[in-house]
């Protein structure tokens, strides 16, 4: 099976301008990013796509592969799929990892390859079991709930489920994805849904059009960086 990776990663975040070049104790946000995926050892090839020149020379300056994108793309996956369509990276496999995930761990990408030996599998994501309380009532942490056979039944910024007898295990999405090539080039051909407008979550289109997504549970946290403020959770 061949895996490849691309790292969408745009310069004009409304949240955190210039977000992929902050320095983290001495390197990128995009260069940890990068690395990371390539520590897994699952990837063929492992690409950033971006918008932005600064972004574009930065990771040529490191040694990272890298390719100029549309900057009209409105999600990392609509960027994703334009990079799949040029032709150019022949896969079985495609990961969109966050350009914000510095701290992704390859073992977390591993668990995510690993949901694709199911030759069913079209798109896989990975969810943790939500610790803090705080979290489940924080419209920025997004729920999921999920079949016994490890498909996602639906997403929300709200608490789902909503426990009214007994108590509940809620889970959090971390936004990292996986998919056939051949899903994901459907995928960004699909309109809007409202469900998707309702929440602000692309991946309620893909299910409202009967795509399946496949979860598996990590274990460990990752701290994803959208704003300045969050640098301070490091």
């Amino acid at each position: 099976m061949q895996t490849f990776a691309i790292i969408p990663a745009r310069y004009a975040s409304t949240r955190f301008p210039g977000k992929p070049l902050v320095e983290i104790q001495g390197k990128s946000m995009i260069r940890r990013v990068y690395e990371q995926a390539l520590s897994a050892n699952i990837f063929s090839r492992v690409v950033v796509a971006t918008d932005d020149e600064r972004i574009f020379n930065h990771v040529q300056a490191f040694g990272g592969e890298v390719v100029m994108t549309s900057p009209h793309h409105l999600s990392g996956t609509d960027r994703c799929g334009e990079v799949l369509a040029s032709g150019k990276y022949a896969c079985d496999v495609v990961f969109n990892i966050q350009g914000d995930e510095p701290f992704i761990q390859p073992e977390q990408l591993q668990l995510l390859h690993k949901v694709f030996e199911n030759p069913q599998a079209e798109i896989a994501t990975l969810v943790k079991s939500i610790s803090d309380e705080k979290d489940i009532a924080n419209p920025n942490v997004v729920k999921v709930v999920f079949s016994k056979q490890g498909q996602a039944m639906y997403f929300s910024r709200s608490a789902i489920p909503f426990a009214r007898n007994i108590g509940a295990t809620y889970y959090r999405h971390i936004g990292l994805y996986a998919f056939r090539s051949n899903i994901l080039s459907q995928l960004v051909t699909l309109a809007p849904t409202d469900l998707e407008r309702s929440e602000s979550l692309e991946q309620l289109r893909w299910l409202e059009n009967g795509f399946h997504i496949n979860v598996a549970e990590t274990q460990m946290d990752t701290i994803g960086i959208d704003t300045p403020d969050d640098l301070l959770k490091i």
